[in-house]
This record gives C-alpha cells, structure tokens and sequence, in this order.
C-alpha cells in the first residue's frame, strides 16, 4: 500500500533526528513524508534540510505561526498545509508528531491492518514513555480504544469521509466518532510500541486549561457527558480542577456561541454512542 506521511514540528531539534531516522528504517517505506517547519526557532529546519538532502521521500513546507504551542489548532493547522502539498495516490495517510521513535515494522502492519479488513479506517499503536530508570512503560490511555493523536493512520476512503482533521483542541477524538458515524472501525494494536519522547502535554500553555471544556461543547457532547467525562478524568488524574476547567470552558464556549465542528446530526450520534459507552461501564 502506498502512504504519505505528515510531521507538524515546532522546536523539534531534541527529537526530530531519531523520528525521521525511524521513518528511514521501516519495512514498509512511505511514498512521501511532508515535514513541516511551524515557526521552529531552534536547529529543527536544519535538520529538515539535512533529511529533505539525503533522501527523496522528504519534502519541507515552512509555515509560520504563533510560538505559542496551544493544542489542537497550531498543530492541525500545519497539519493541512503540508497535506496541501500532496496528491490523492496514497491508500492511508497518517499524521505523526515530531517527538517519537516508531518500531521499524510499524507502517507493514498497518497497511497489513487496512488490507485484512476493509472495515477498519483509523488505526495506530500504543504510547510508551520512558521512566527515571530508563525503563519504557506503556502509558495508559484512559480510552485504549483511542489511538493517540500523536500517531493517527487513516484510511483514505475514510479519511476523505471525515472531512479530513477539525482545526479544533478535540480533533484526535472527534475525528474517531465521525469514523463510527461513517461507519468505519477504529483500530489499535497492542503489538506497535511507538516510544513517545516528551512526556504527553508538557510542552503546552497554561491558558490551555479551559480548552477541553471548549472542546466538549464543539463536538456536541452536552452538558451531562462533559461532566462525566470530566469527572472521570478528574478522579483517574487525582485533580479535582480538571473538572472545574472543563466544566468553566463549557460554559465560556457555549456563552461565547463557540462555531460546532460537527453537524447536528453527527453530534446526535455521538452522544448516542457516549452514553452506550457509559451504560457500559457502569451498568
């Protein structure tokens, strides 16, 4: 199976030679990688350089944005320019984030997956972070049906249902419900161990706090299955202001009339499909 790859990188430099040399040493080989320079102020376009020199799958796109690293937005955003400059000959695409190193078969069993059921339209692997001992530990995922934003392969049948990534914080689970709603199956597989280099969040803004209450309003959710998915959060993370933030960004969003990134029949759906989860769970 043909794929295209594309790296958001924003002040890379500590990680992005270890990324792009795992993409070097798959077994599958990406048609085309786009990486894209957001704004980097450090080594990371020399990198690029060195990589886009060395081998003809590279290709740079230089974008220029805010140096502040809000999530959701900043990074779709570069996300879409560089898919801006690539064609539509490719089986999947995948987003990947600048600080992770990919198990050399990673990308051969993805397309293994796309290829053994039709059904499947987003999948990836498992995030493992390493520990003070230098050990790398699975770092659970509240939802391990989720595949981490930080690597999404999607299908282009399904990728071009899904109207591509929401220039959204809530983009990495959104973009997973629509593919129910399409009827497409989201897949993780726990063989893939993707190292992830910076620990998840570390690099956001403090003002990012009330984003994921804004994000539970654009995606329809309503005001009960935010509460509990924030209380859920709040009780697995130990921080009783997580949902106090999500709950205020809820209402910041709903009194600002924040714009829905799904219709009002995809979020009917979608809070048919939480609340079944729920049930689930709980019953």
């Amino acid at each position: 199976m043909n794929y295209y790859i594309v790296i958001p990188a924003h002040n890379e430099e500590a990680f992005l030679t270890d990324m792009l040399s795992s993409i070097v040493k798959q077994t599958l080989q990406a048609k085309k990688v786009v990486i894209v320079n957001d704004n980097s102020k450090d080594k990371t376009e020399a990198i690029i350089d060195q990589f886009v020199t060395d081998y003809t799958i590279f290709q740079k796109c230089n974008s220029i944005s805010a140096s502040v690293h809000m999530p959701g937005s900043k990074v779709i955003n570069a996300f879409n320019k560089g898919l801006a400059l690539l064609d539509d000959e490719y089986d999947f695409i995948v987003k990947l984030d600048a600080d992770l190193i990919l198990p050399e078969n990673y990308f051969e069993r993805i397309a293994e997956l796309f290829n053994k059921n039709e059904k499947i339209g987003l999948a990836g692997g498992f995030v493992y972070e390493q520990n003070k001992n230098g050990e790398w530990l699975l770092n659970h995922p509240m939802n391990k049906d989720h595949v981490r934003g930080a690597f999404k392969a999607y299908t282009k049948t399904c990728f071009k249902a899904i109207g591509g990534l929401k220039s959204s914080l809530g983009w990495d689970t959104v973009d997973e419900l629509l593919a129910q709603y399409y009827g497409f199956e989201v897949y993780t597989d726990t063989k893939l161990k993707v190292k992830h280099l910076r620990p998840l969040g570390k690099a956001y803004n403090a003002k990012a706090k009330y984003l994921q209450g804004k994000a539970f309003y654009v995606m329809r959710y309503g005001l009960a299955i935010t509460f509990i998915a924030s209380l859920k959060r709040a009780v697995t993370e130990r921080n009783s202001k997580i949902l106090f933030n999500n709950i205020t960004g809820y209402f910041k969003a709903k009194n600002a009339k924040e714009s829905f990134i799904v219709n009002a029949e995809e979020g009917k759906f979608i809070r048919k499909l939480r609340w079944s989860k729920i049930r689930k769970r709980f019953f």
